[in-house]
């Protein structure tokens, strides 16, 4: 589970953000799912006037059957991936309209993640959101949050930016793990870059801002088994630079993959002649971070 500061997760996919949904050099049967905040969850959840289940089901079938006998003939595998594709939509249907209705919940859930946990589209939401996702089985489930940009107006900016997640991220570990989940639930939680320390812009009490910081920057877990209660890595007294046990990019993603029970050298996919993985030729495991 990834909780990401830079977009909305309830939000549909605009043609910039399109790509964070996308599977990349994978099959399109790998491809993430949008939730939407209004109407359908799912853009095209509901039945047609006059179209029922059944129909539905009956028209599915028949689909599939004529798509079979296409794969037979010219052994296409993205017509087995249109076939994948109809029927994840079939069971979307009859699943997600009980997954995204929030009736059965307490009042002491909403109260835990927030005021605005009954909010649809809202961070507090998407957080109640993927935990009853992860209770269903749902593998991967990323949360979005824009408006971390702040090249100015950061001291009320990023005040409601961290009202906004920061009661409903740690309710959800919380509820993870009273219910158990938390220990087969990785929570990943950070952005693509950090802020600088020093002002940009105005140099106002209550108007300035930070730049973009590739260097160093914070990201934390939770679960999964990785190792709580601790820090790993260290800047300088100015936060520039790493000064002890840095953590690159590819190390992160080795470290998931191998709490995911995955061995990142292995895990490889064929595009366009050669074998990719996640972490290209780079990669270590950090230890230090696993229980």
């Amino acid at each position: 589970m990834v909780l990401h500061s830079r977009g909305s997760a309830a939000r549909p996919a605009d043609p910039l953000y399109a790509r964070l949904w996308g599977s990349g050099f994978l099959p399109s049967n790998h491809q993430g799912v949008s939730f939407r905040s209004k109407g359908d969850p799912v853009l095209f959840l509901s039945n047609p006037p006059g179209i029922d289940a059944a129909a539905r089901r009956e028209q599915l079938d028949a689909i599939g059957a004529l798509n079979r006998e296409q794969m037979a003939r010219q052994l296409d595998p993205e017509i087995e991936t249109r076939i994948s594709q109809y029927e994840m939509a079939y069971r979307m249907q009859t699943s997600v309209p009980e997954l995204t209705s929030m009736e059965g919940e307490t009042a002491a859930t909403f109260t835990a993640y927030g005021p605005q946990a009954r909010l649809p589209g809202s961070f507090a939401a998407n957080c109640l959101l993927a935990r009853r996702l992860a209770e269903r089985g749902v593998r991967f489930i990323q949360l979005y949050h824009r408006g971390w940009d702040q090249h100015y107006n950061l001291p009320s900016d990023l005040r409601l930016q961290s009202q906004d997640v920061d009661q409903p991220a740690a309710a959800l570990v919380r509820d993870l793990r009273q219910r158990g989940l938390l220990d087969d639930t990785l929570v990943v939680w950070g952005g693509e870059f950090g802020r600088t320390t020093y002002s940009q812009g105005r140099t106002e009490p209550t108007n300035y801002g930070r730049d973009h910081h590739g260097r160093c920057f914070t990201m934390w877990m939770a679960g999964g088994g990785v190792r709580g209660g601790m820090a790993h890595g260290e800047t300088d007294a100015f936060c520039y630079n790493v000064v002890r046990d840095p953590v690159h990019v590819h190390d992160l993603n080795a470290t998931i993959l191998n709490q995911l029970g995955i061995d990142h050298t292995r895990l490889t996919y064929k595009f366009q002649g050669r074998y990719f993985r996640l972490t290209d030729v780079h990669g270590e495991v950090i230890r230090k971070l696993i229980v």
